[in-house]
């Protein structure tokens, strides 16, 4: 069992926990994700890490209600305990096995929407540990749906926030504020990394084409199995067939099929759609957990 440590709601139907899994604190990297069961007759949840302390032995995970499992998750309290917490899963995000003195040469900037926050903020930090300076800008609906901001404010070399509806900051779009700091501010940036909702990140990555800026998002709002053997995660990366959840969750952004997976993900929430994408795809629906061959 894997207990948990703390317990907090962040902003309405987003919640916070720490818990305590000694062999995924040990061994997590930022960009990895975790995939959690309530009890032997839950179901399986991936969710990206948002935090670790090697010394407590904790991962911090983030997670928004959606369903029925994600309902009763958010009713656990300090002391309850999850039957199973695997991971870390998927690979971590390429920049920490580059060179850290390179790594300072370039100029990054993460783009955060919504409970993206959360994924953007441990990439963020391990930048921040490592001497890099690096903009952040997070977007959200309205105010009341901000969340770590003074976790992401004390490791950001910038942090703009901006809302929907105007309620905090600044109104606007994420792409609004990114689009501004290059084109009004003169700002030149080397990486992007976008992290949020699939339409956020097909926009940003249209406005950084456009800016010239190389783009990594992070194709994690797709997952359901965690494995591969699913099929959910399966998309269009340039010309290749990849499943984020064993070759991501992190890729091109500027080579990915935003509008085929979208579209996919919808056709995935039924039965009917689900036996038409198998159909479909054929031996390539499936991409295996990476032990057992998928359907080899």
């Amino acid at each position: 069992m894997y207990k948990i440590l703390k317990a907090e709601k962040l902003a309405e139907k987003i919640y916070l926990m720490d818990v305590e899994a000694p062999r995924v604190s040990a061994h997590c990297q930022p960009g990895q994700f975790v995939i959690v069961k309530l009890d032997e007759h839950g179901e399986r949840i991936p969710l990206t890490i948002c935090d670790y302390d090697r010394e407590k032995k904790s991962v911090t995970i983030v997670f928004q209600t959606v369903g029925a499992a994600t309902e009763k998750m958010a009713g656990l309290k300090e002391g309850d305990a999850f039957m199973d917490f695997v991971g870390p899963l998927g690979c971590p995000s390429e920049f920490i096995h580059e060179d850290v003195e390179e790594l300072k040469k370039k100029k990054y900037i993460f783009v955060a929407g919504g409970v993206g926050a959360a994924p953007v903020y441990p990439q963020v930090k391990w930048m921040h540990e490592h001497g890099i300076d690096v903009d952040v800008i997070v977007g959200t609906k309205s105010k009341e749906f901000l969340i770590l901001e003074d976790q992401m404010r004390a490791v950001a070399g910038n942090l703009y926030i901006t809302t929907d509806d105007g309620s905090y900051v600044q109104k606007g779009m994420v792409t609004d504020v990114l689009k501004k700091l290059v084109e009004e501010e003169g700002k030149k940036y080397d990486v992007c990394v976008a992290i949020g909702p699939m339409i956020m990140m097909k926009f940003v990555c249209l406005m950084t084409k456009e800016l010239q800026i190389p783009t990594i998002v992070s194709m994690n709002p797709i997952m359901v199995d965690g494995t591969g053997m699913c099929g959910a995660c399966r998309l269009t990366v340039g010309n290749e067939v990849k499943f984020a959840c064993v070759d991501g969750p992190e890729f091109d952004g500027h080579l990915i099929n935003f509008d085929e997976a979208m579209k996919r993900q919808q056709m995935y929430k039924t039965e009917e759609g689900r036996a038409l994408l198998a159909e479909r795809e054929g031996a390539t629906h499936h991409g295996g957990c990476g032990l057992c061959g998928g359907d080899k």
